[in-house]
């Protein structure tokens, strides 16, 4: 179907580990409230299909079970957990991480308010990842069994469950390329575009942001060490195409992020 590293409470062994490991309880809600939540929701758009029938957004409102929220640090789902449902994030920031074979944390992407997680446990119905929560956030849970059940009765549906599967299948290959071709100033440029372009589309400014990760976060996405991102954004900054308030970033020259992103690779 986001300076060097401040003051990050996941680094704080003792505390975070026994946060990290505290799901908050399921906060069920009634009928009503989800009608709110699914029909009137501002970010319907963005998780669920355009051009229903208020029949059928009637029957989608039957999707989401019910809200969950999570504090930040904890967990969404870990990996090994078993698959039950997709999550439609309402507030918030999440990451998603594997564990390396050396036991670091690689983060496989981030996402935000609008966007579906827990899309990896289809296949085998475990998740083969972790979600945390990177601030206090809530999520529309809606249970796959039900999602199945009323894609065949709403085509609309199945084709948009379809396109949030695809547009995942695009996101990887987009990391692969960022990955296996670019250079870190590419990488960053990327990364920040693709941020600010996700954030305008639900309402946010086009040149503001805030980074709700951390830059050790950021780095282990973009396959780059800490010091090189760091390094990265005070070159960016040097060169007046961003302005670094903390994990305030304010893009001052977006055509120069763009033609850094588009320039042939003399490699």
């Amino acid at each position: 179907m986001l300076n060097p590293r401040p003051h990050d409470p996941t680094n704080l062994p003792a505390a975070n580990e026994a946060a990290a490991r505290h799901v908050t309880p399921i906060v069920p809600v009634n009928r009503g409230t989800i009608k709110v939540a699914c029909s009137g929701c501002n970010l319907r758009e963005l998780c669920m299909p355009l051009g229903l029938s208020h029949e059928e957004l009637d029957r989608i409102d039957d999707l989401v079970a019910n809200r969950r929220k999570v504090k930040r640090g904890a967990p969404l789902f870990r990996n090994g957990d078993r698959f039950t449902s997709l999550y439609a994030i309402r507030t918030g920031f999440f990451k998603t991480c594997i564990a390396s074979e050396d036991g670091r944390d690689q983060v496989t992407g981030f996402q935000m308010a609008g966007e579906i997680v827990g899309l990896d446990g289809i296949v085998n119905d475990v998740h083969t990842c972790d979600a945390i929560a990177l601030e206090d956030a809530e999520v529309c849970v809606m249970p796959f069994d039900r999602i199945e059940d009323l894609s065949n009765q709403i085509h609309a549906l199945q084709r948009h469950v379809h396109k949030i599967m695809s547009r995942e299948i695009v996101r990887e290959h987009g990391v692969m390329l960022l990955l296996g071709s670019m250079r870190a100033e590419e990488r960053l440029a990327a990364f920040l575009l693709n941020l600010v372009q996700r954030l305008h589309a639900r309402g946010f400014s086009r040149s503001e942001l805030v980074l709700r990760m951390t830059r050790e976060e950021i780095g282990s996405y973009l396959g780059l060490k800490l010091e090189t991102v760091s390094r990265t954004f005070s070159k960016f900054a040097e060169d007046g195409l961003i302005e670094v308030k903390h994990r305030h970033v304010r893009i001052l020259d977006i055509e120069a992020l763009q033609a850094l992103v588009n320039a042939p690779n003399c490699n």
